[in-house]
C-alpha cells in the first residue's frame, strides 16, 4: 500500500475550522490517504505581528509537502497587512488559479442550467503585483505588469487542461484595443500557443463584451484565460451565476506545489453556529485528491456529495422549498454526504477520473527570450505641477539636451501639447516625454537620462517618476498619448 501523502493543512478563521472539519471527513472517509501537517495562518497571526499571516514555520512545511488544503482567513484592514493568498502564490510560483464553474440545475437555482465553464487565471502578474505609490496630492499609480514568460506558462496551461479533460475549446479575454502593449502581449502570446494546439478550437474577445456574453450565455465557453484581475473579477461572476459562490472550489497551480481552497471568505458573522457550507472547500479538496494522485477517492467522495444536493439534503444558503427536502447544518450535510459514499447521482451528471491525466499539466519547454535589439532613446518624466499645459512646456523647453527634444505633454494619459484642449480636465501629475525625434539614427545613453534629470530639476520642476523609452528593432516599446 502506498505510504500516505503529506499535505499541510490551515483551518482558517471565522467558519473555517468548521468546514474543514467537514471536508476532511469526508475524503477521509472516503478513503483518502493523507499525512496532515498543521499549521497557523490568519487573523491570529497578522495580530501577532505577522504582516503576512503566516507562521514562520509555515512556509518549511509547505516546501517540505508542496500541497496546500487552506480554508478561508480573516485580512485585518488596514495596518499594512498583504493577501496572504497573493504572497503564497507568488512564493510558490502558483502561477495558474483553476476555478470550475458548474451548474447543479434543478437541484441549485440558476438562469443558466448547461453551464459548465472553467476559469484559468493568471495567479503572479497583471496589477495583482501590487506596486503602488501615491505620486502627489492628487495622484495615486498601480502598475500593471505583463510579461511574455508568464503569458506564456498560463496559456500553455490552459490548453493542457483542455486537452487533458476533454475540452473543446479555450477562449482568451483581454483588453488589448486600450491596453495595447500589456493586454495586447497577452493575446498575441495566445494566439501563438494556440496555434500548437491544432486540435481545441480558439477564440478571443475584448474582456468587457465577453463578460457580457458570459454572464448571458455562459454555455457558448468552455475554457476561459485570462490576465490576473479580470480572472479574478469574472471567476466569481462564473460562479455566482452558476449557483452560488459558496460552492466553488479553486486550485492554485505551480511548477512545485499547490494550494487548493474555497472562493468565498471565512464569513465571520456565521462562525461557530454550524450552519456553514463546506462545499466550496470540499470541492477545492477534490482538486487536490486528483492533483496527488487519488483521483478514485477523488470520483467516490464528488459523486456521493453531487447524490446528497441531488437529495435535497441541503445548507441554509442553498435551501429552496421547492426542490430541498432537509435544512442540515455544516456537520451534517458532511455526515450526508459520507452515508452515501458509493453512491452516483441519477439525474446530475457524475464525475469520472479514470482518465485523470498522470503528468502534471505544468511541463512545458523551455523559455526562449527573444534577441531583439534593444535601444534607449528618450524618456517620460512625470512631473508634480499645477499650472496650465502651456506654462510647464515652456519652463521644460530648456531642459532639452543631448538630442531629445520636448515632444508631448499628457495627463492622465491624455496628451495636453501641443494643441491641447482647454476642456481637458487636469490634476497634478504631467508626463513629459523627451524623446530623440522620430528617424533620428543611434539611442541616448544612460547618462543622458540622468543629465535629463538634473536639467529638469534645475529648470525648477519637480519630477516624481520616470521611466525610460526603448525601442525594440527599431519599433517603439510605448504608447502613445491619447490623442497623440
Amino acid at each position: 500500500m502506498a505510504s500516505p501523502t503529506p499535505i499541510t493543512v490551515a483551518h482558517g478563521d471565522g467558519i473555517g475550522p468548521e468546514i474543514m472539519a467537514a471536508t476532511l471527513k469526508i475524503i477521509q472517509e472516503a478513503g483518502a490517504s493523507l499525512d496532515i501537517q498543521t499549521i497557523e495562518i490568519g487573523e491570529k497571526q497578522y495580530l501577532k505581528g505577522n504582516l503576512s499571516g503566516m507562521e514562520p514555520s509555515a512556509f518549511e512545511s509547505l516546501r517540505e509537502t508542496k500541497v496546500f488544503l487552506k480554508a478561508p482567513i480573516t485580512t485585518p484592514q488596514g495596518g499594512g497587512f498583504k493577501s496572504l493568498n497573493v504572497t503564497t502564490r507568488k512564493a510558490f510560483g502558483l502561477y495558474a488559479n483553476i476555478r470550475p464553474c458548474l451548474s447543479y440545475h434543478p437541484f441549485i437555482e440558476t438562469k443558466h442550467p448547461k453551464m459548465d465553464v472553467v476559469i484559468v487565471r493568471e495567479n503572479e502578474e497583471d496589477l495583482y503585483a501590487g506596486i503602488e505609490h501615491r505620486q502627489t496630492i492628487d495622484v495615486m499609480q498601480c502598475l500593471k505588469l505583463i510579461s511574455r514568460p508568464g503569458t506564456e506558462k498560463i496559456c500553455r496551461y490552459a490548453f493542457e487542461y483542455a486537452r487533458a479533460y476533454g475540452r473543446k475549446k479555450v477562449t482568451c479575454f483581454t483588453k488589448d484595443n486600450i491596453m495595447k502593449l500589456t493586454d495586447g502581449l497577452f493575446h498575441k502570446v495566445f494566439d501563438e500557443i494556440a496555434a500548437q494546439y491544432p486540435d481545441i478550437e480558439n477564440e478571443h474577445w475584448i474582456v468587457d463584451i465577453g463578460a457580457a456574453k458570459l454572464a448571458d450565455t455562459p454555455e457558448v465557453f468552455d475554457v476561459v484565460v485570462m490576465p490576473n484581475l479580470y480572472g479574478d473579477i469574472l471567476s466569481d461572476v462564473a460562479a455566482q451565476i452558476a449557483g452560488s459562490v459558496g460552492l466553488a472550489g479553486s486550485a492554485n497551480i505551480g511548477d512545485g506545489c499547490a494550494m487548493f481552497e474555497a472562493i468565498h471568505g471565512s464569513a465571520p458573522r456565521r462562525a461557530g453556529q454550524n450552519l456553514a457550507n463546506p462545499s466550496g472547500l470540499f470541492l477545492g479538496a477534490i482538486q487536490m485528491l486528483v492533483h496527488i494522485g487519488q483521483a478514485k477517492v477523488a470520483e467516490l467522495a464528488q459523486n456521493a456529495w453531487l447524490k446528497t444536493i441531488e437529495d435535497g439534503v441541503h445548507t441554509y444558503d442553498i435551501f429552496d422549498e421547492r426542490v430541498s427536502k432537509q435544512k442540515v447544518g455544516t456537520k451534517e450535510f458532511a455526515q450526508a454526504v459520507v452515508d452515501r459514499l458509493g453512491k452516483k447521482p441519477e439525474v446530475l451528471k457524475s464525475v469520472d477520473y479514470s482518465k485523470a491525466p498522470s503528468k502534471p499539466l505544468t511541463s512545458r519547454p523551455p523559455y526562449v527570450r527573444s534577441q531583439e535589439k534593444r535601444e534607449l532613446v528618450g524618456a517620460d518624466v512625470f512631473v508634480a505641477f499645477t499650472g496650465k499645459p502651456n506654462d510647464l512646456a515652456e519652463k521644460l523647453k530648456p531642459a532639452q539636451g543631448d538630442g531629445m527634444v520636448l515632444e508631448m505633454l499628457s495627463n492622465r494619459g491624455m496628451k495636453v501639447w501641443p494643441g491641447g484642449m482647454e476642456e481637458t480636465f487636469t490634476v497634478d501629475v504631467y508626463r513629459c516625454r523627451f524623446q530623440l525625434p522620430e528617424g533620428t539614427p543611434g539611442c541616448v545613453s544612460n547618462k543622458s537620462i540622468t543629465a535629463l534629470m538634473d536639467r529638469v530639476t534645475d529648470v525648477g520642476v519637480e519630477f516624481v517618476k520616470m521611466e525610460g523609452l526603448y525601442n525594440f528593432d527599431g519599433k517603439p516599446g510605448f504608447s502613445r498619448g491619447q490623442g497623440q
